[in-house]
Parts: structure tokens; C-alpha cells; sequence
């Protein structure tokens, strides 16, 4: 059976969307071909140049992985996580149905598990809400996202699930300040997730896949930017 690839990171790019409470990203051109010219690299008759960008991003920004440090002061940092915690079998629930700003329920995660077709048990779970593409780029994208109650982080953690992934920058309702499901992870200990993933739509129906997406080695990192992507049978 042929394999695909399905890219589910957000662009990096200049002064991106982001939550108030954090500095934008910069990307921006540092040295161009035409000025490291000047470097007299190469030869007389074939100079060699080449161009670089600079880069300064929070860790939070666009797709990205939360270390447990970033939700406990005692939590293990980004580069000392296992790095098997960063891919393996996963499945894409569809929560288009939850209403903006709504609540996911156990009851909502084993519905959709059984028309997803896979028993749950140590996946990698994403969950779908259908927001990204309506409403990016506007900020209003950072206000729409269901939420994640502490009973569904439970229920993931009790069927052997250590990671999890939303559309949308959070698994809570930022503006709302109670972080339900952050708090979840922090306290259960063991388990986190992905945030900003995107394309998901393209996952709904494929049952079980490959995911990836592996973080930045940061020296004490609350978490990292990713490349992540599924590989999915076609």
C-alpha cells in the first residue's frame, strides 16, 4: 500500500500570531547573496556566496510540544524528555461537531474513537476542531478553540496515551485563565501535547498512522518548536 506524507506545522514566519501574553516571532533576511559577495569566497572566476536569516522565536509560537517544565517548576525540561515520546501510533479524532469555546468530554473522545475505528491504547491522540482554516490568520483563531477538561487528560493518560495534539494554539480557552487541561498534565505527571498543529482534516477517516514531531534539543526548554507530519496509507 502507497504511503503519504501530510504536513501538519504551521509556516514560520515573520511577526506571527500569537497570544498576547508573548513576544511575536522574528524572521527576517540577516545577509544577502549579493552582500556576502564581499567575503571573497571561492575563486576569481567562480566566487562562492551564500545567505542567512535570523530567527528568534518563544518556544510556544505556531506548531510546537509543551515540556512538563513548562506546567511544573519540577518538570523535565525539553532535551531531557525521551525522545520516544515524540512519535509513534496515532489516530485523528474529529471534534468539529463541540461548539466554539465548548468542552470535550469523555464522552465526546469515546464517540469519536469508535467512528475513528482504532481502541485507543498508547496512541498519539490529534484532535480536529475545524477552526484554523476559518479563522487564521485573524487573532480571533486564539479565542475559538474547544476545551480540554481534566477528565479527558485522564482518560487519555488511563488508556496508555503520553502525548496529545489540538488544532488551534491551546488545549484551553486562553482567555479564560483556568488552563484546565495544562493543569491536568501537570498534575497527572507523565503526559502533554502538541499545539497549532494544522492540515488535520486530511487525518479524519485514515484510522491509525505514523506521527512526528520531534522538538529542538533546548537546554532547559519549556518546550520547542516542531516539524511535525503524519504518514498515512493512501
Amino acid at each position: 500500500m502507497a504511503k503519504r506524507i501530510i504536513d501538519l506545522t504551521l509556516e514560520i514566519k515573520n511577526n506571527m500570531v500569537c497570544q498576547d501574553a508573548f513576544q511575536s516571532s522574528i524572521y527576517v533576511p540577516l545577509v544577502s547573496h549579493e552582500q556576502s559577495l564581499a567575503d571573497g569566497c571561492g575563486t576569481p572566476d567562480d566566487p562562492f556566496t551564500s545567505t542567512w536569516n535570523y530567527l528568534g522565536i518563544i518556544e510556544h509560537i505556531g506548531t510546537h510540544v509543551d515540556a512538563y517544565f513548562h506546567m511544573n517548576p519540577d518538570g523535565t525540561p525539553i532535551d531531557k524528555m525521551p525522545l520516544d515520546l515524540f512519535f509513534g501510533k496515532a489516530v485523528c479524532l474529529d471534534m468539529s461537531g463541540i461548539p466554539e469555546r465548548g468542552k470535550i468530554t469523555v464522552k465526546d473522545i469515546e464517540e469519536a474513537e469508535s467512528k475513528a475505528g482504532v481502541k485507543i491504547e498508547g496512541h498519539i491522540v490529534l484532535f480536529y476542531y475545524g477552526i484554523h482554516n476559518k479563522y487564521f490568520p485573524s487573532k480571533e483563531v486564539l479565542r475559538r478553540n474547544p476545551e480540554i477538561t481534566l477528565e479527558v487528560v485522564k482518560w487519555l493518560k488511563d488508556h496508555g496515551s503520553k502525548m496529545h495534539g489540538v488544532e488551534g494554539p491551546s488545549t484551553d480557552i486562553m482567555d479564560l485563565k483556568l488552563f484546565p487541561s495544562h493543569r491536568a498534565c501537570r498534575d497527572l505527571g507523565g503526559i502533554s501535547h502538541y499545539e497549532w498543529l494544522v492540515n488535520l482534516e486530511e487525518l479524519i477517516g485514515k484510522g491509525e498512522f505514523e506521527f512526528y514531531g520531534i522538538p529542538l534539543k533546548l537546554k532547559n526548554g519549556s518546550g520547542s518548536p516542531v516539524r511535525a507530519f503524519a504518514i498515512v496509507d493512501d
